[in-house]
């Protein structure tokens, strides 16, 4: 079978969404077929993302593959085009991943469960479209259609507080989305050619002055998915209302969303405006590290320290695509993966936690562990994975920022020390909090109320499958960081090449370091920006 001119992208775009719509007509009852449906459907979606990737992407090619463009509205110029780069393809996996894991994860779900699979199928084909569609009106489209399923994922399965926390994230996200827009109509019809290509509006030659509002009306957008302080405020709330597998896939997946948009259109796209706004970058990511892993630390409840602990992670992605380093922006990429599969991990296990204590207070918790071994062993893993332990995706991930920066010829050496040792702060802040949130779970004596009142019993396989699943990829990450970032070497590369030519001193000292002799090369010294 010849598969090299399948649509494999709008296939699996496509194929949850058209599963979703036939699920009002299952003759289901108590929910137990529906969500063997779900999980089946997104197992096949799974499985057609890594045969697609296996037999049709090329690790060595830095461009768009699996590309497939439809004429949609030609008077608008409006197409159905998709395809996958070293940016997307990683997040597509990682989407259809956590995605499956998700749906085995909400097993227990007995309230309206026909809605809720069909809400998280519909979700599936639009978050894997944000990362696919290569149109910019198109992006904010399905952008958009991506938010009603978690709005309502929120507000109907969410907490006491689920409604103030949907309406808090719809009114964030969708104002945001709102930016978008403006900046999307703005640049195709900047110049003789109107096109929503996002290759198109790279290769236009826009003047500096727009590149800078166009770059600020994404940033903000952006910064309130990835989410950068202060437009985080959101999130809290929402995970503190969320149940576990929504827990998963706001963590796992809607958080990158923001990460691969600013890499897509404001580092790709505009990048003499990324070379002004950088340094602010830079700025914003560590403040995103020490303020959150601070507010983290004061945390008592326990959903809302591992919110703020992924405020705190997401920093080091912003830090990395401003380092102006292959290293670093390889960082930032890796980060987002990374901190997909911890966060995930760790939220599941708050909502696994939550089913048998049924507090999030830490003060009401401890001594759970000689009950709960399982869960305390698993909790363990996943929070020493959060602290960055060597042997661990989040350790490579930083570590690669942390270089990528501190090597960077961009920034004179003063600001790269105050930012390294910064960031270093931030770092030896989470373990911290992290060890000492398992003491005060599983260490010390009982909560004899809470072991009377309440049946503590261990882990099922289910969640073992579950936590097992996401620790695999953390620890072949962190012991064999190359099998991810192979993906994404050439496109990174490319990306890398193309902001050190918007930067006249890095070109400068490019060309110079060339022609000299080898022996010579690495004393070269170029000015900084800055000095």
């Amino acid at each position: 079978m010849n598969t090299a001119n399948f649509p494999w992208l709008t296939t699996i775009i496509l194929f949850p969404i058209a599963a979703s719509l036939l699920i009002p007509i299952l003759p289901d009852k108590d929910g137990k077929t529906v969500r063997w449906y779900a999980l089946i459907v997104g197992l096949i979606d799974f499985a057609l993302i890594v045969y697609a990737f296996y037999t049709g992407y090329d690790l060595s090619e830095p461009g768009l593959q699996l590309a497939e463009s439809y004429a949609w509205v030609p008077q608008l110029d409006l197409n159905w085009s998709v395809g996958a780069d070293g940016l997307s393809m990683p997040l597509i996996i990682l989407t259809g991943f956590m995605t499956t894991l998700a749906t085995l994860a909400a097993w227990p779900v007995t309230l309206k469960p026909k809605l809720f699979y069909f809400l998280i199928l519909a979700m599936y084909g639009g978050q894997i479209a944000v990362f696919a569609v290569q149109d910019m009106l198109l992006f904010f489209l399905v952008w958009e259609l991506e938010l009603i399923p978690v709005y309502l994922l929120l507000a109907i399965w969410g907490g006491k507080k689920r409604l103030y926390a949907a309406t808090k994230f719809i009114l964030y996200t969708a104002g945001g989305s709102l930016f978008i827009l403006v900046a999307a109509l703005a640049m195709a019809f900047y110049g003789d050619k109107v096109t929503f290509d996002m290759r198109a509006l790279a290769a236009k030659d826009f003047a500096l002055n727009f590149q800078l509002w166009m770059y600020a009306a994404f940033f903000i957008a952006y910064a309130v998915k990835l989410p950068i302080i202060p437009f985080h405020t959101w999130l809290p709330d929402a995970h503190g209302e969320a149940t576990a597998p929504v827990h998963m896939l706001l963590a796992g997946i809607l958080l990158k969303m923001g990460g691969y948009a600013l890499l897509r259109m404001n580092v790709g796209i505009l990048p003499d405006a990324h070379v002004v706004f950088a340094p602010a970058l830079v700025v914003l990511g560590v403040v995103n590290i020490i303020y959150a892993a601070l507010t983290s630390f004061a945390q008592r409840n326990l959903k809302r320290k591992i919110a703020y602990s992924s405020i705190s992670h997401m920093g080091f992605v912003t830090i990395g695509m401003a380092s102006f380093t292959n290293l670093g922006l390889s960082g930032a990429v890796l980060q987002m993966v990374s901190h997909g599969l911890i966060g995930a991990s760790l939220f599941f296990l708050v909502g696994a936690t939550y089913d048998r204590t049924h507090t999030l207070m830490l003060d009401e918790m401890g001594g759970v562990g000689q009950k709960m071994r399982k869960i305390f062993s698993m909790w363990t893993a996943c929070s020493l994975a959060s602290l960055a332990l060597p042997g661990m995706s989040g350790f490579v991930a930083e570590l690669m920022v942390f270089i990528g920066f501190a090597t960077s010829d961009a920034y004179n050496s003063t600001f790269k020390v105050v930012i390294v040792f910064l960031a270093a702060v931030g770092v030896i802040l989470t373990p911290i909090y992290l060890l000492s949130m398992l003491r005060e779970i599983f260490y010390g004596p009982e909560n004899k109320e809470l072991v009377e009142h309440e049946a503590l019993v261990d882990a099922e396989p289910r969640e073992v499958f579950i936590i097992t699943a996401l620790l695999v990829p953390i620890i072949g990450i962190g012991f064999y960081p190359k099998m991810l970032t192979q993906m994404y070497d050439a496109t990174t590369v490319a990306l890398t090449t193309r902001l050190r030519d918007s930067v006249p001193s890095l070109t400068e000292k490019q060309q110079a370091t060339d022609t000299l002799p080898t022996n010579l090369k690495t004393v070269a010294i170029a000015p900084e920006i800055g000095d």
